[in-house]
This record gives C-alpha cells, sequence and structure tokens, in this order.
C-alpha cells in the first residue's frame, strides 16, 4: 500500500512510513529531553551553581577530587547568569529544531527527510573522531544510531526518487 501525503514528491510504502514515524519520534524525544535540560538551566539562574555542582556529586557518591568530577565542579563554578541564559537559549534553538523535524517527518515531508540527512550526517564525522581518540560503548551506540538513521532515510529518498520516476512504490 502506498501512502501519498502533502509535499511529498513521491509514493512511500506503510513500512517505509513507519520507519520514518519511528525516526520521528526518537526525534521527538530528544527535543522534549533537550527542552527539559534548557529549562532546567533556567532553574539555576541567580543560584550558587557551583554549590549545586559539589552537592550533586556528593549525592552520587563521587570523589570530587576525581577527574570527572572536577572538570564538572570547575564548569560550575565559572558558569554565570549570562552564561545560563546563553546555554539555555542554544537548548530551546536545538529543541526547536528537533520538534519541527519529527513533526515533518511524522507527516512524511521531503524537507524534512533532507533536513534529517543532513542533520544528522554532520555528527557523523565528528562522532567518528571521537571514537578514534577513544572508544566507549556509548560513542559506539551514537554512531551506529545516527549512521542508520542517515543511511535509512537516504535509502527512502532515492527509493522515492527511482519509484516517482517510474511510476512504483518504495518497496
Amino acid at each position: 500500500m502506498a501512502l501519498k501525503t502533502k509535499e511529498h514528491s513521491g509514493n512511500v510504502t506503510a513500512p517505509a512510513a513507519r520507519g520514518v514515524r519511528s525516526i520521528a519520534i526518537f526525534e521527538a524525544f530528544k527535543g522534549l529531553l533537550v527542552l527539559l535540560a534548557g529549562f532546567g538551566l533556567l532553574h539555576f539562574l541567580h543560584h550558587d551553581v557551583q554549590s549545586t555542582a559539589e552537592e550533586l556529586v556528593r549525592h552520587a557518591h563521587l570523589n570530587p577530587a576525581r577527574h570527572y568530577p572536577q572538570i564538572f565542579i570547575e564548569a560550575a563554578r565559572h558558569t554565570n547568569d549570562s552564561r545560563l541564559w546563553f546555554l539555555a537559549s542554544m537548548a530551546f534553538v536545538y529543541s526547536a529544531a528537533r520538534l519541527v523535524e519529527a513533526w515533518g517527518l511524522w507527516h512524511i515531508r521531503t524537507w524534512a527527510e533532507w533536513f534529517a540527512i543532513v542533520s544528522g550526517g554532520i555528527y557523523v564525522p565528528i562522532e567518528i573522531f571521537e571514537i578514534v581518540k577513544r572508544v566507549t560503548v556509548l560513542r559506539v551506540i551514537v554512531l551506529a544510531v545516527n549512521a542508520f538513521i542517515v543511511i535509512y532515510l537516504i535509502y527512502i529518498r532515492s527509493a522515492s526518487r527511482s519509484g516517482a520516476a517510474d511510476g512504483s512504490a518504495v518497496s
């Protein structure tokens, strides 16, 4: 069964639409998570961020003298209200982009597929560089998920184009 939507250049089969909509849900989740993080940053306006960071480190039973907790506490020490506003603003911009992308993917819009391909593709070299520096399970998973999404959407776009050219649908 082929699905034709407004502003979409070709037919998409129901399984392909389910795949694209699954990606839409994933992108919406990322957007909502970063939106919450942005509001969380605003919560710290006019607060002593360093003491909150130290309390978090203690609450997590981490040694504040260790490398990563020390980086976290040091970053908090240098955080002021203008930096919090900036970081929250960037979180809101990123969140808006992810939510708009999710809406477009949910509605099987060509522009959203291309946006997802480009925005996901931008991160692939960075993720590879990070893995080359130090391999971790999380980095490998992030790269694998991102690469899968980009490759899948490229496949959907190319299959949709070839399907539109010969009158068939994506299979």
